[in-house]
C-alpha cells in the first residue's frame, strides 16, 4: 500500500513515498479508501519529530495526517453502522496503531467516522473534522452563555475561522483579528467586529470591550501576549500546548484534539453544520499525494487561507 511518511524526522524533504503492508480492520474498525487527506500543522509537527522519537510508542516509518475523506472499503467484525461504498470523513490519530491519513487506505475506529455531508465533495469534506473539532473544544471549555463576547486571534485561519462560525451558532458576540487583506473574509465568516492583527491587538480589543472579553481563542499562537484582552476570571484557549502562567484568575485551556477523536456526537454535529452551510469549508490548494513535500513547504511558508489537501484518488 502506498503511503507518505518519514523514516527520519526532519523538514519537508524528509517525506517520502512508502510501500506499507495493506491494513485490515479489527473489531469496531473500518477501512477507508482515502481520496483526500488535509495537511495540518499537526502533520508538520509529526514529520519534524515534535511528538518524540517514537510517536505512539512504535517504531517507524511514521505517517502523518489527521483528516481523511474517502469510501469505506472494508468493515471489521461487529460493525453494522457502515457498509462498503459509504462516503465518509474520519478523524485519524497518526500516533495510533495504524498511522495517519496520508495513505491509500487507513483503518480507524467507527467512533471517529461520520458520513460525508450531503452536497460536499470529498476534497472539501476532508478539511472539516480536525480543525472544527478543535474549535468546538475551545468553545466547550469556555462554557459561555449566548450574548457574551469572545475574541479570536488568527481568525482568517482554519481553526480561527471555525471558532468564529461556531461562536455565532452559539449566539456569542465575536471580535476577531485580521490582516487588511483578510478583513472581508473574516467579516464573511460572521465576526461582529474586526480589529487589525499583530502588535497592539490587546489594546484594540480593549477599546471595544474595556473590561476585557469573556474568553479568547488564540489561533495566532500569541499565548501570554493576549492575556491582557481577557477580563478578570475569564478564559483563554490555546492550540500549541501553552498552559501559562496565567494572571487575574484567567483559566488557560490547551485544547488537545487527540483526546477527543472518539467524540462521535460532536463530529456528527460538525458535519451537520457543514451540510447546513453554518461552517464554511475552505480549500486553499490541492496537490497530488506524491507532491506532499511541496504541500508541506507551502503550509510552513504561511499565509494560506483554508487548508491544503493531498489527493489520493
Amino acid at each position: 500500500m502506498r503511503a507518505i511518511g518519514v523514516h527520519t524526522f526532519g523538514g519537508p524533504d524528509a517525506l517520502e513515498v512508502l510501500d506499507l503492508p495493506e491494513p485490515h480492520p479489527g473489531p469496531g474498525e473500518v477501512r477507508i479508501r482515502v481520496h483526500a487527506a488535509t495537511v495540518n500543522p499537526t502533520d508538520t509537527a509529526l514529520r519534524a519529530g515534535q511528538y518524540g522519537e517514537q510517536p505512539g510508542g512504535r517504531p517507524g516509518p511514521w505517517v502523518p495526517g489527521m483528516d481523511a475523506a474517502g469510501l469505506v472499503d472494508e468493515v471489521g467484525p461487529g460493525v453494522d453502522a457502515w457498509a462498503v461504498g459509504d462516503e465518509v470523513l474520519a478523524l485519524v490519530l497518526p500516533t495510533g496503531p495504524h498511522g495517519g491519513a496520508y495513505a491509500d487506505q487507513v483503518v480507524v475506529p467507527v467512533h471517529s467516522v461520520v458520513a460525508l455531508p450531503t452536497g460536499v465533495d470529498l476534497v472539501a469534506g476532508s478539511t472539516l473534522l480536525m480543525n472544527a473539532l478543535t474549535a468546538e473544544l475551545a468553545l466547550e471549555a469556555f462554557g459561555l452563555a449566548a450574548g457574551e463576547t469572545i475574541a479570536v486571534t488568527g481568525a482568517a485561519g482554519s481553526f480561527g475561522g471555525y471558532v468564529v462560525q461556531l461562536a455565532k451558532v452559539a449566539g456569542l458576540r465575536v471580535i476577531a483579528d485580521a490582516a487588511e487583506k483578510d478583513v472581508e473574509l473574516v467579516r464573511s465568516l460572521g465576526a461582529d467586529e474586526v480589529v487589525a492583527r499583530g502588535d497592539g491587538v490587546v489594546d484594540r480589543i480593549r477599546a471595544l470591550v474595556p473590561d476585557g472579553v469573556a474568553a479568547l481563542a488564540d489561533g495566532a499562537v500569541r499565548d501570554a501576549e493576549v492575556l491582557g484582552a481577557v477580563r478578570d476570571g475569564g478564559a483563554l484557549a490555546t492550540v500549541r500546548g501553552w498552559s501559562g502562567p496565567s494572571e487575574r484568575g484567567i483559566t488557560i485551556t490547551p485544547v488537545m484534539v487527540f483526546d477527543a477523536a472518539d467524540r462521535t456526537d460532536a463530529l456528527r454535529r460538525l458535519a451537520h453544520l457543514a451540510q447546513e452551510g453554518d461552517l464554511t469549508l475552505r480549500v486553499a490548494r490541492t496537490f497530488p499525494a506524491t507532491e506532499a513535500v511541496q504541500a508541506h513547504e507551502l503550509l510552513e511558508a504561511g499565509g494560506t487561507r483554508g487548508r491544503i489537501v493531498l489527493d489520493f484518488s
